[in-house]
């Protein structure tokens, strides 16, 4: 489940180191901050290593406005925050010769601070677009409305260094959301190569399989003993399916998977299929109870350990890879109607 908490994206810039001031220059932070007595203090601090250093403060005069210079010689980070409690940190990406406009609004009785007018930066107009979406409800459905929006917002402002940051989001999710990690540093690379978030996303892609990427082989033992690899069904779309006996989700999905089977085998789709079972007759036991007829059936029967699941990072199941047939990776955990349409829009009926 996604957390909409701004906690777990502090806790990622503890690991990041802010450029150094070299050949400085100023930038302006202004705007109107309303709902805050006269006389709160802002502060503005630069994370450096894992402290967060004051650069700068000012007072919030009694019409709201307040007005501060920055001296940055790069794009440089910064977490806003005020002299009152509840009051929730603001995030602040500025550049060199920028003049920035930032209003802000907020409510004791909530603790919301809502950002209601950005200019002279997208960077802040893509975070305040996020920071609006903040907090929505806890049930299930505005959770993945909520990460559907997030993903929209990073993907229109995937050329901003604000995404390097934002797409943190999405940490605990990474396995699902490679291709955005992806999205943002191709974008943001060439002209950001030193900015710790986006060393950081290069990094991460660097030591993980995303879509885009050659899929790496698993080599494994079938119930008989027979070693079937993955490389042996190049030239297939293939769905790699981690799976185990006793995930219930994954014996739920299993008809669908079997549907999917029976429909595009014939035009070349196949399916390996990695169970993280440690027992070999509960293994077998599923695979006869829910009809999974086809060969490639693979398992050390060694649980969390399986050697294919760590090739994948694998830390939840059900999880799933498709591969084309070129043997690149298109997409991770499809399941149900996405997987469905997928099958359908590359084999064309």
């Amino acid at each position: 489940m996604l957390r909409i908490e701004m906690k777990r994206i502090v806790f990622v810039l503890t690991f990041f180191v802010a450029i150094g001031y070299v050949c400085a220059q100023q930038a302006t932070l202004q705007g109107v901050v309303s709902g805050l007595p006269s006389g709160t203090k802002m502060y503005l601090r630069q994370v450096q290593g894992n402290k967060f250093i004051k650069t700068d403060s000012v007072t919030i005069t009694e019409n709201g406005r307040y007005l501060m210079p920055v001296n940055v010689s790069s794009a440089t980070f910064f977490v806003m925050n005020f002299s009152i409690d509840r009051c929730p940190d603001v995030h602040v990406f500025l550049l060199p010769n920028e003049s920035v406009t930032l209003n802000m609004r907020y409510s004791a009785m909530y603790g919301h601070l809502r950002i209601t007018k950005t200019e002279g930066s997208r960077n802040m107009e893509e975070y305040r677009r996020f920071n609006n979406l903040i907090p929505s409800g806890q049930d299930e459905a505005s959770q993945w409305n909520l990460r559907t929006n997030v993903e929209e917002i990073i993907t229109e402002f995937s050329d901003c260094i604000m995404s390097a940051f934002l797409v943190t989001f999405f940490e605990e999710q990474f396995n699902e959301y490679g291709g955005l990690y992806k999205l943002v540093r191709d974008r943001l690379y060439d002209r950001y190569a030193d900015n710790e978030f986006v060393r950081h996303i290069d990094g991460k892609l660097k030591t993980s399989v995303v879509a885009g990427m050659d899929a790496p082989d698993i080599a494994m033992k079938d119930m008989t003993g027979k070693i079937r690899k993955l490389s042996d069904l190049r030239g297939k779309i293939v769905l790699l399916d981690f799976w185990a006996s006793w995930c219930g989700p994954c014996r739920k999905e299993n008809p669908n998977v079997v549907s999917l089977y029976k429909k595009y085998h014939a035009q070349g789709f196949d399916i390996y299929s990695v169970s993280l079972d440690k027992s070999k007759d509960a293994w077998a036991k599923a695979i006869a109870e829910d009809g999974l007829e086809w060969e490639n059936h693979v398992s050390d029967l060694s649980g969390w350990s399986s050697t294919g699941g760590k090739t994948y990072g694998i830390s939840s199941v059900p999880s799933t890879v498709l591969i084309g047939k070129d043997g690149k990776i298109i997409a991770r955990n499809l399941r149900g109607g996405e997987l469905a349409a997928k099958l359908k829009e590359l084999f064309g009926n």
